[in-house]
């Protein structure tokens, strides 16, 4: 658990630090200029922490699921090697797809004088403002998002759905207190995840771009 959490941690730090820094040069510069190699670097490095962040919840949720379900066979299952391994194909992942993404941007061409009104280079504004057709990246953006968003939190609620019925079922209430204040945590970080994040992109696909 401390070994996912540590990971989740750096990730926070690296995904928070993509926009942060030039938000605050924005605000003391009073200027909104960025590059289009910086756009294209910012926005590349935001969707793999956002990605990694996604994935290694859903991988914090099957470690809560099998240390609660299967407590007897944790240390077999979740063993050291799995651990590993299971962060590397999250970081795998999040990397193919941020590179596949910023590749199929750097096909499109833009007019001059382009404003993007966010405070970092969003993948869904840069495709939105080319001028070049950008039906093939808003495919590949809707794809992506159903299986790498969609897909983890169908994972996490299947994991929670077992967790909640192994606690029901077999649990006493002592133990039922300490399985739901081990799960409170988590389950706050994934709800604030993808609270927000649905509360950004569906209130802006609502509203004019």
């Amino acid at each position: 658990m401390y070994f996912f959490l540590s990971n989740l941690s750096f990730v926070d730090i690296c995904f928070t630090s993509t926009t942060i820094p030039k938000m605050l040069l924005n605000i003391q510069t009073k200027s909104k200029v960025i590059t289009y190699a910086g756009c294209i670097t910012q926005m590349y490095f935001f969707m793999l922490f956002a990605v990694l962040d996604d994935l290694l919840l859903s991988v914090m949720a099957y470690d809560r699921f099998v240390a609660i379900c299967h407590p007897l066979h944790y240390t077999v299952i979740m063993n050291p090697r799995l651990c590993v391994l299971l962060v590397l194909m999250s970081v795998i992942i999040s990397a193919v797809q941020s590179l596949v993404h910023t590749l199929m941007v750097l096909r499109l061409s833009f007019c001059t004088d382009l404003e993007i009104p966010h405070f970092f280079c969003d993948l869904n504004q840069m495709v939105h403002c080319a001028c070049s057709d950008s039906f093939l990246n808003d495919v590949v953006i809707y794809f992506a998002s159903v299986l790498l968003a969609g897909g983890p939190l169908a994972g996490i609620l299947y994991s929670y759905s077992k967790i909640f019925s192994s606690i029901h079922l077999t649990l006493a209430t002592q133990g039922k207190y300490k399985a739901f204040s081990t799960c409170a945590s988590h389950l706050s970080v994934v709800s604030l995840f993808y609270g927000t994040s649905l509360g950004v992109y569906l209130s802006s696909a609502a509203t004019q771009n």
